[in-house]
């Protein structure tokens, strides 16, 4: 499996990994063993999804080594202003004295306090409690605050990304800053994207699935991709996109349906 290098951190990370946002707590932990079951070496949860714990078990019972295995946790909006204690405590959850990327969930910025809930995290990071450090959903604007008020830029910013939301704009202000561009909802949210015609058309040509089109799209871009699902036999189709190649007139045609869509939040806006 492909692996990228978070470059203001020198840390390896799985380009292809499992998200597991709106998994149940229940179902997270036998979902996360079917996940490594199908290869997947990285899964990535959050305080907020309520399953820190089942994804800790996982993580803890499947026999890999630890190093073999990257974990990443976020910081949710409500504990900027304690965010070592917010570590604290999603470490406890997930049974791991360290987690490989620690993320701010979302910018927040009527808050005004993801400057030092930063700051906290580089400290987590000098103390090896973390082994790299970035954010989730910043835009252009506070990614520059940030860089500009701590010197310190984040490793990789996870951003809605899929082929109605292509984000050509901040992607272009990640390559200019050495930030790596992760995809969350990377296949739409099942919202109707994948029944684009012209990834049907994509599919045929390859034999493979509408979502491994969209996948190996993520790949071929540079993106770290973390689709999710509960059906293991989705678990592991999600896994094999790495048997083909997009030539550049499939590319054309997925950039093609490029909308600026988005199905999430405005991070300019919430929290």
């Amino acid at each position: 499996m492909n692996s990228l290098i978070l470059t203001t951190d020198g840390v390896t990370i799985p380009q292809l990994g499992y998200g597991v946002w709106q998994v149940p707590a229940d179902e997270a932990e036998r979902a996360v063993t079917t996940a490594f079951e199908a290869g997947y070496r990285h899964v990535d949860t959050a305080r907020i999804y309520d399953n820190e714990e089942g994804v800790g078990r996982a993580v803890r019972a499947s026999g890999l080594a630890r190093e073999e295995v990257f974990v990443t946790t976020k910081l949710w909006n409500d504990d900027h202003r304690r965010a070592e204690q917010a570590l604290d405590e999603s470490l406890a959850r997930l049974g791991l004295d360290r987690v490989d990327l620690y993320l701010i969930h979302w910018p927040a910025p009527k808050q005004d306090a993801y400057v030092g809930a930063w700051r906290a995290m580089e400290k987590a990071h000098r103390d090896g409690r973390v082994r790299a450090i970035g954010v989730s959903n910043f835009t252009v604007e506070a990614l520059t605050r940030l860089m500009d008020e701590t010197g310190v830029t984040p490793s990789i910013n996870q951003i809605e990304l899929h082929p109605w939301l292509q984000q050509h704009e901040l992607r272009a202000f990640h390559e200019a800053n050495g930030i790596l561009t992760e995809a969350w909802s990377p296949l739409g949210q099942g919202k109707g994207l994948l029944e684009e015609p012209a990834l049907a058309t994509l599919a045929a040509k390859h034999g493979r699935t509408p979502a491994q089109v969209v996948l190996r799209w993520h790949i071929q871009l540079g993106n770290v991709v973390i689709p999710k699902s509960v059906t293991p036999a989705r678990i592991r189709e999600n896994f094999d996109v790495f048997g083909f190649v997009l030539d550049d007139e499939d590319l054309a045609a997925i950039g093609a349906l490029n909308a600026d869509r988005r199905l999430g939040p405005d991070p300019a806006t919430f929290g």
